[in-house]
């Protein structure tokens, strides 16, 4: 089953983020079984062409590749998708407008606006109308809700059809509100859960990025109802484990 298809179903899925860019990174955690993968190209130096070896890699896994650009810009996306990548994860979506111009950017014509090229998504050529198909029952596009401009049009940027999920980004939603990395204050708990239960009451799939690798954390955002979770990221991961082994041994010193 795809992860579109799982999405649809708003099956419990769990990812992560790469920010390094080199492809034995993804080659772990993909083997380690994440649901997807977030390629991220707006918080990390990754080129074009790192992230589409990092694609191809994750293909070979049978692992989506969602790439996060650093904006909603229609030749960004198309230069990601035309890569090969499963998805997009859009940041700073704050209207339905904002919403429907990703989608678009997505899908080529009648149901979208992209333009058409011939690159690896297409086979090189070889395949275009079957990649055509491809997008219709595999496309996956993210919206990001990290504005509070976003929570307060949250059930409209839902609603729009094409998105697939959604996830909240903590620190940017917070840093709108004033409070930048406060993310227990109460109003920003409020607006997680404005979001959270627009998302149940229209069945859209969305979660939030629990940023350290707290296994309660996840569970305790799973039983609060989200179901497309982000978990950590490989630099947060990778200096965990080092930093937690290394004092466990010099205590046994």
């Amino acid at each position: 089953m795809s992860l579109k298809e799982r999405l649809a179903r708003s099956e419990l899925t769990i990812g992560s983020w790469i920010t390094l860019g080199h492809p034995a990174i993804a080659e772990i955690m993909a083997s380690a079984g994440f649901d997807w993968l977030v390629l991220d190209m707006e918080h990390s130096v990754m080129e074009l062409s790192e992230a589409q070896t990092i694609i191809q890699v994750l293909d070979k896994q049978q692992c989506p590749a969602i790439v996060r650009l650093t904006s909603n810009h229609p030749d960004q996306i198309k230069r990601v998708m035309d890569a090969g990548a499963t998805g997009v994860m859009i940041p700073m979506i704050k209207s339905a407008e904002d919403a429907k111009a990703a989608v678009s950017s997505v899908y080529y014509p009648p149901q979208g606006q992209r333009g058409v090229g011939l690159a690896r998504a297409q086979g090189y050529g070889a395949r275009f109308q079957e990649y055509r198909q491809w997008l219709i029952e595999n496309a996956v596009i993210v919206v990001m809700i990290e504005h509070i401009k976003a929570v307060e049009q949250i059930d409209s940027i839902l609603a729009v059809p094409g998105v697939d999920a959604y996830i909240i980004g903590p620190y940017d939603l917070s840093g709108s509100m004033g409070m930048p990395g406060e993310l227990d204050h109460p109003q920003v708990q409020d607006a997680i859960k404005h979001v959270l239960d627009a998302g149940k009451r229209l069945q859209k799939p969305g979660g939030i990025h629990v940023i350290e690798p707290d296994s309660a954390a996840l569970q305790q955002r799973i039983r609060s109802g989200f179901s497309f979770l982000g978990y950590s990221l490989d630099i947060r991961i990778l200096d965990t484990i080092c930093r937690t082994h290394l004092q466990s041994i010099k205590k046994q010193l």
